[in-house]
């Protein structure tokens, strides 16, 4: 069962570590006159709403299986994923709004070393706080984990267009910073978009395990004939399979019994997201005389 209290650690720490970066780029931004700066902390603070929407869906999700939600309720840590890519796209929609208003009426960025350290700090603390957050997420299989991280990335980004803003400014050129957002705005929607897809194969029941893998592990079970009708469905760490298996004419119930639990030990081992296995067995006999297998019967 996956560590949702480990996950929720994670999150809290992400929040308070956005939460400070925020603070400082705002108050730095304001005291240097730097608006891109100021924009670039109010990014930051969008980082902990989306920690704040993730501490909820974290709690939604750990709790156990009732009689409304037999399978649990660990969706609500992907559906929660889609919040996070809809806080990117919102983000990227800001962003390009940003960049068309400052075409039509262009503004300079105070570039003081003042500014360059605390970008420079922030982008290091974001860049930690994204690793740190995208393993953790690897290691305890958490799909919120890792969009969120990719949010968080995606404020890498912002903080990376203030830096490069900055440096067009000492240099003379400052629409370096619109064609630099823009480029950031495409890396922040493709973002968005692969959370959204990642999160569309477990909302909408796409296959987890390849059929062929699954006969192969059965097929090595003694007493197993054949197998079909394999399906599989949920999240990479709670993954729900069944299949029809194959035996003998000859076998009796209680034997039938016992194999079909040998198979799903098995299966078990060989797959550890595997969380519920139903197998139907049926003898040899009758699968000569079944229609050919369709999904949706």
């Amino acid at each position: 069962m996956k560590d949702y209290s480990s996950v929720r650690t994670v999150l809290i720490v992400t929040l308070l570590a956005n939460a400070a970066v925020a603070v400082l780029k705002i108050a730095v931004g304001k005291s240097t006159g730097s608006t891109s700066m100021v924009a670039d902390g109010m990014h930051s603070l969008a980082d902990g709403a989306s920690n704040v929407v993730g501490l909820v869906a974290v709690s939604l999700a750990a709790r156990p299986a009732d009689a409304d939600h037999p399978y649990g309720h660990r969706k609500y840590e992907t559906l929660a994923a889609v919040g996070v890519a809809a806080l990117l796209f919102f983000a990227c929609y800001n962003l390009v709004v940003d960049v068309v208003t400052r075409f039509g009426r262009p503004h300079l960025v105070e570039a003081s070393w003042a500014s360059f350290s605390v970008m420079a700090l922030t982008l290091a603390a974001n860049l930690g706080v994204c690793r740190y957050e995208y393993r953790a997420g690897k290691r305890l299989g958490s799909d919120l984990l890792v969009a969120d991280a990719c949010h968080t990335a995606s404020d890498v980004f912002a903080s990376a267009s203030v830096i490069a803003s900055l440096v067009a400014v000492r240099l003379g050129y400052p629409i370096l910073d619109l064609v630099a957002s823009l480029l950031i705005a495409a890396l922040i929607a493709r973002a968005g978009g692969q959370i959204v897809r990642q999160a569309s194969w477990v909302l909408c029941d796409r296959a987890v395990i390849e059929p062929a893998e699954v006969e192969e592990t059965v097929r090595s079970v003694r007493g197993v004939k054949s197998c079909h009708a394999v399906r599989s469905r949920g999240r990479e760490d709670e993954v729900l399979l069944d299949m029809h298996l194959e035996v003998e004419d000859g076998m009796t119930l209680q034997e039938a019994h016992a194999l079909s639990h040998e198979v799903m030990a098995r299966l078990k081992e060989r797959f550890p997201g595997l969380s519920d296995v139903l197998v139907h067995v049926e003898p040899l006999a009758s699968s000569r005389q079944r229609q050919p297998y369709k999904p949706n019967q």
